[in-house]
């Protein structure tokens, strides 16, 4: 399982990276502009991710700006089976409810913010 982490703070990355490096290598991307180039990056080798990782509140571009576009690059490369690739989004406690719905129209899955690793291996494993 490829997977690209996205997120700003570096704790986080950490934890998910530790966690998520033995079911296959992961990537890092510590904005929505980096995470774009990555994901180009990656569908135009013919390796697409299969687990993105991606924190909503990040400095220069955010994770919901970030994924329209990632999805956009997806249908360009013919790359959009539903249900293939798995999301995953952090989303802090107290965030808005038209932020969690607009999250679930676009990914697969998304957690609350602090989170345990066994909430992070039950929403990856799909």
């Amino acid at each position: 399982m490829k997977t690209l982490i996205v997120d700003d703070d570096f704790t986080s990355r950490s934890l998910l990276q530790r966690i998520l490096k033995e079911y296959g290598p992961a990537n890092i991307a510590v904005n929505g502009k980096e995470a774009l180039e990555a994901v180009r990056f990656a569908l135009s080798s013919g390796e697409p991710y299969d687990l993105v990782c991606l924190d909503i509140m990040m400095p220069e571009m955010n994770g919901l700006d970030a994924l329209p576009q990632m999805r956009t690059l997806e249908e360009e490369h013919g790359n959009r089976p539903r249900r293939r690739r798995h999301d995953h989004h952090d989303v802090r406690a107290g965030q808005s409810e038209d932020g969690h719905r607009l999250l679930l129209d676009l990914c697969d899955a998304y957690l609350v913010k602090p989170s345990k690793r066994a909430s992070y291996l039950m929403s990856c494993a799909g």
